[in-house]
């Protein structure tokens, strides 16, 4: 009979010693190579996210140039309208008809052109042949969009459409054209811009038209100029050929720091490209915080390691896929809105109340990071439309609010005009119009007063400036609509009518 052989202490703590060391072991290898599986999953999850994120705040920000050249477009078809319904008879009347268009549709550098290819703008008149490309056609075909270069480096978007049937002081007319500065479609674009995000407009050849910097490595120069080093020939064409053929594509190129995901899409009619880049470690560093604190935890835990891996991963994507929901949703709702702050109010052509709606939210943004100090409100409020309507009628009452519209908007010519009731309108102030705030507010009480005496529209207004304590523009709002008020009780003492 075989004489079994003893467990001693020695063999039990060798063997634990042993057992300990190779499970020791095997918690460090597993441990290493679900470090590097998670970083592995991690970086091809933010790359997906960026892309896919791009893509959205590309085609949005494409989406709203469109809507604001569609918007103009319905404008100057308004002011066509306008014009013709003028009756002019002589060239002062054009060019006062012309002031008009401008303030109460806000068309800048609206201009009208004969068939000698005369231009007639508020102020002056020039021979335009030279000056603008589509004048050389005898006749436009169709509406027309182009981008012009004025006064050096000023850059223009020009928009055109025919008026074959418009006669005016017994001379046809072939077109007229507004131009906008890209610098205010510029500033549209860049009101939502997040941290590690940057967007700019290229031209079919890749020159850089808004003169934004799409990150440290293109900066404002030409896109393919800057990217000519980073892209494989192959690549490097690819994209160029996209530029040109108005198509949208991505870039993936290493700017030495990071990972760099470029995507742009191309704006319809323009040929332009809108370009947006984002930095990967901006994502990386917020989601690999999460992956290091798991992976901590796997070191004292393994048993639960993979589990617990699974379950982040699943909760990751989720959390990932939940994220890029709301962040096209975000993206859809502000194109949604930038597409409803064109609106305009039917009767008077300036802007309406939902528009001073979404200017005030995004000003509150602003006031509470500290980023907005010189800004002013003016409540102004109509005397006696009331009065006026039971009198003589609703299309009087109707004829006031224009006049008074007429005499607020070329009052405040450097603010932004809303109506935002039956006889109420807000005049927002900043740069210029803020500076000239005291020398504005005297002239309009001034023509107040003069109106008071001859029977014509009379306004009562009240302005305030923000404060160091404001909170929001409403405090702004409260102290202006008091001052109005005061001022409409003055103006009633003086003999103007009011509601009752």
């Amino acid at each position: 009979m075989t004489k079994k052989k003893r467990i001693t202490s020695k063999t039990f703590v060798l063997t634990a010693v042993g057992g300990s060391f190779l499970i020791l072991i095997m918690l460090t290898v597993i441990t290493i190579w679900t470090s590097k599986q998670t970083i592995s999953a991690t970086n091809e999850a933010v790359s997906a996210v960026s892309s896919f994120y791009l893509e959205a705040m590309a085609d949005r920000r494409a989406k709203i140039i469109t809507n604001q050249i569609n918007n103009s477009f319905d404008q100057m078809e308004k002011a066509l309208v306008f014009i013709a319904d003028e009756e002019i008879a002589s060239q002062e009347e054009l060019q006062q008809a012309i002031g008009k268009v401008r303030s109460l549709l806000a068309l800048n550098r609206f201009a009208l052109v004969d068939k000698d290819n005369i231009v007639y703008t508020q102020y002056t008149i020039y021979t335009g042949g030279s000056r603008h490309e589509f004048l050389t056609e005898e006749q436009l075909p169709d509406r027309y969009i182009s981008t012009v270069s004025l006064y050096g480096s000023s850059k223009q978007l020009c928009l055109a459409i025919p008026t074959p049937e418009l006669s005016i002081m017994g001379k046809p007319f072939k077109a007229c054209f507004i131009q906008i500065d890209i610098n205010d479609i510029v500033d549209l674009l860049a009101l939502d811009d997040q941290d590690g995000t940057y967007f700019g407009l290229y031209t079919k050849s890749g020159a850089n038209l808004s003169g934004t910097e799409l990150g440290p490595v293109i900066s404002d120069n030409n896109i393919f100029d800057a990217t000519k080093g980073l892209l494989s020939e192959k690549v490097w064409k690819e994209n160029f050929n996209h530029f040109l053929h108005e198509e949208e594509g991505s870039m993936h190129f290493n700017s030495g720091e990071a990972e760099d995901t470029l995507y742009y899409i191309p704006v319809e009619r323009t040929g332009w490209e809108v370009a947006v880049l984002i930095r990967q470690s901006v994502i990386q560093d917020q989601i690999r915080d999460i992956s290091y604190k798991n992976i901590k935890t796997s070191r004292q835990l393994i048993v639960f390691t993979l589990v617990a891996m699974l379950i982040l991963a699943v909760i990751l994507m989720l959390q990932l896929r939940s994220l890029s929901r709301d962040m096209i949703e975000e993206e859809k709702e502000t194109s949604r809105t930038f597409r409803t702050m064109a609106n305009t109010d039917s009767l008077t052509g300036v802007r309406n109340k939902h528009a001073l709606s979404e200017l005030e939210t995004a000003i509150n943004q602003r006031i509470q990071k500290n980023e907005i100090q010189d800004l002013a409100v003016v409540m102004c409020d109509i005397n006696g439309l009331k009065y006026v309507n039971d009198t003589q009628g609703h299309a009087a009452g109707d004829q006031l609010i224009k006049n008074a519209c007429v005499l607020i908007c070329e009052t405040f010519t450097h603010g932004a005009v809303f109506r935002v009731g039956g006889d109420e309108f807000t005049v927002i102030l900043q740069g210029k119009g803020f500076e000239t705030l005291n020398e504005v507010m005297s002239t309009l009480n001034r023509k107040v007063e003069a109106n008071l005496k001859k029977d014509a529209v009379v306004v009562a207004a009240g302005y305030s400036v923000l404060e160091p304590d404001d909170q929001q523009l409403r405090d702004v709002f409260d102290r202006a609509d008091q001052m109005m008020y005061e001022r409409k009780k003055e103006l009633k003492d003086m003999g103007a009518h009011t509601r009752s």
